[in-house]
């Protein structure tokens, strides 16, 4: 499992920073363990590691960020860019949002997401947040409603090519 052992210490401070390429095996870890904790589905690591580094290759489609206490990584979440043509600007998409088990129940999605919030606060451009969640994660879905988020009132649909 981890090669990073957690540090759920309430006395170190938590801080969200963007993530950087010294973050891609972290995120790889954490994006497999939720594959399987979500979906029971393991990500061939090769893809996933490749996927994660695309996305710094390609920052004109998003970026990560993390949460840590004391240099721990504690949680993570990427936001992907959609152009929305009714509202002139971008919605930030929230994807591949993980925090790990010893860290649950501590604030860290709450200090992702709102660290998410004033960085699209300060851009004219961002329309909104949304995310997607399986539809059985009911505790996920629980911590986004506690925190202000909506049913957007959307199915998703995909063909994979």
């Amino acid at each position: 499992m981890s090669t990073i052992a957690p540090d759920p210490t309430p006395e170190r401070a938590l801080e969200v920073r963007p993530a950087g390429p010294g973050d891609i095996a972290t995120l790889v870890e954490f994006n497999r363990a939720l594959a399987r904790e979500t979906e029971g589905r393991d990500l061939d690591p090769e893809t996933l590691h490749a996927g994660v580094q695309g996305l710094f290759a390609r920052p004109q489609y998003g970026f990560y960020l993390v949460a840590e206490y004391g240099g721990v990584v504690a949680g993570c979440l990427m936001v992907t860019f959609e152009w929305t043509d009714w509202r002139d600007g971008l919605f930030w998409w929230m994807q591949s949002v993980y925090v790990r088990p010893a860290h649950r129940g501590r604030g860290v999605y709450r200090a992702l997401y709102e660290a998410l919030k004033a960085r699209a606060a300060a851009l004219p451009e961002v329309r909104g947040c949304r995310l997607y969640v399986e539809e059985h994660n009911h505790a996920a879905q629980q911590v986004y409603a506690r925190l202000g988020m909506k049913p957007a009132g959307y199915h998703v649909y995909e063909d994979l090519f």
